[in-house]
């Protein structure tokens, strides 16, 4: 294995293969779920779902594979929740633009998110992010993927009164919870791929139990991606009523790839001691570049998966724990009912063990100070109620631009930021 260990560079990170692989299978399995509800968003908009289902697992393999070999970073990529949401709801369904045209705006976005990369703007701004504010983007994103993971295994339910509340303690609600107790114990021991362990344990016990069913076909045919792919019409997307959404793609995409990066890099421990990202450049130039790829295939946004924080969590460290998911994807083209046996309540306790660490560095934060708590508070608490990990970011932006103007210290923000505080005050108009 001497030349993974040269490309992926394997020894220095403290890794292995089996731990790669480990953490490459936890990031597919907790992210799975994309390759069911993205053609059934899609879809909605008009376009062919069983293209869609092909559509969605290509883009994915081609940008996590540009996530190992050009970012080397552990990664995976696919086409984005929310993001392909205002796709079908807002432009499609809602301004009543074609699909086609509409997978030209998506085009378009990424060509100019390539370009903001390679100048180097996406860099600048990362880095103009102060670290408290990173490390509550951290927290933040931990909170919001618990609130997910615990929707998921059906713990906390929608409420009309209260906007949400407990669940009913059904059968699979109790598999999953043992499942995450499961999880925390084998993590608590160190028990390296507790998580994968963990999600095993529910998805066999649920198949015990007959709530889940074994698939009656294992090997499937991939369906032609034809009905979909290079349909995008750029020239129609070429006009100045799309100058808005294509903003908030752009907005959207920039800072759920960057809080996403800042927030795996961390949880990895892969940040440098000032708190920078390695590699932030290489990282940011496969994402827009897989964006640009995902709408010639006939998809939304694709960005960097949250989710891949479970891999990382399971051990992994390099672009190699990247390949392996891209490989699992590839399998899932052929053997998706198998694949698909897998239910979002097994995931689900990953999410929440993923949460309980990305929240526990919120103690280096320092809350003495309204400059820096009020901004982290709104950062944190925000993207769990809105569902939007970008509103986080953009409260905490703007009312930390704006705390320190009115406490004098205005001077001390690099021009960069004020950008960003610009661009946050557009994204609120824009919402």
């Amino acid at each position: 294995m001497e030349f993974l260990d040269k490309i992926f560079k394997l020894k220095d990170n403290n890794t292995t293969v089996s731990k790669e692989f480990i953490g490459g299978l936890t990031t597919f399995l907790t992210m799975a779920y994309i390759i069911f509800v993205n053609p059934d968003i899609l879809s909605q908009a008009g376009m062919d779902k069983p293209a869609l289902f092909s559509v969605t697992l290509i883009a994915g393999i081609v940008g996590t594979l540009l996530a190992a070999f050009w970012g080397k970073m552990p990664f995976a990529m696919a086409p984005g929740m929310g993001l392909n949401a205002f796709f079908t709801y807002t432009i499609v369904l809602g301004a009543g633009v074609p699909w086609e045209t509409a997978l030209g705006i998506v085009f378009i976005s990424g060509v100019a998110f390539v370009i903001l990369t390679f100048l180097g703007v996406r860099e600048k701004v990362a880095n103009a992010i102060p670290l408290f504010l990173r490390i509550s983007v951290t927290a933040g994103i931990g909170l919001f993927i618990t609130f997910i993971g615990m929707r998921n295994m059906g713990l906390i339910v929608a409420n009309q009164a209260t906007l949400v509340s407990l669940g009913e303690f059904t059968p699979t609600l109790i598999i999953s919870l043992i499942g995450f107790f499961v999880i925390a114990y084998l993590e608590h021991k160190k028990v390296t791929g507790g998580i994968l362990i963990g999600i095993l344990f529910i998805t066999i016990t649920s198949i015990l139990f007959g709530y889940v069913k074994l698939p009656e076909t294992i090997i499937d045919t991939p369906p032609s991606i034809a009905p979909v792919f290079m349909k995008l019409d750029i020239m129609s997307a070429l006009k100045w009523t799309f100058i808005g959404p294509i903003f908030s793609f752009m907005f959207v995409d920039l800072f759920d790839s960057l809080s996403t990066i800042i927030a795996c890099s961390n949880q990895a421990g892969l940040t440098k001691k000032d708190g920078s990202v390695p590699r932030l450049d290489k990282i940011l130039e496969a994402d827009a570049a897989s964006t640009v790829v995902g709408s010639v295939l006939g998809t939304s946004t694709t960005t960097i998966y949250i989710e891949s924080a479970s891999g990382i969590a399971s051990g992994a460290r390099t672009g190699l724990a990247s390949v392996f998911t891209a490989l699992l994807m590839f399998g899932c083209l052929f053997f998706a009912p198998v694949a698909g046996i897998v239910p979002a309540y097994a995931t689900a306790p990953a999410l929440l063990m993923v949460g309980v660490y990305m929240f526990m560095n919120i103690k280096e934060v320092k809350f003495d100070s309204m400059i820096t708590a009020v901004p982290a508070f709104l950062t944190i608490i925000l993207m769990p109620l809105t569902y939007s990990i970008s509103m986080g970011i953009t409260f905490g932006f703007i009312s930390y631009v704006l705390l320190m103007v009115v406490g004098g210290k205005g001077k001390e923000l690099p021009v960069t930021m004020y950008v960003i505080g610009a661009l946050s005050v557009l994204n609120l108009i824009a919402g």
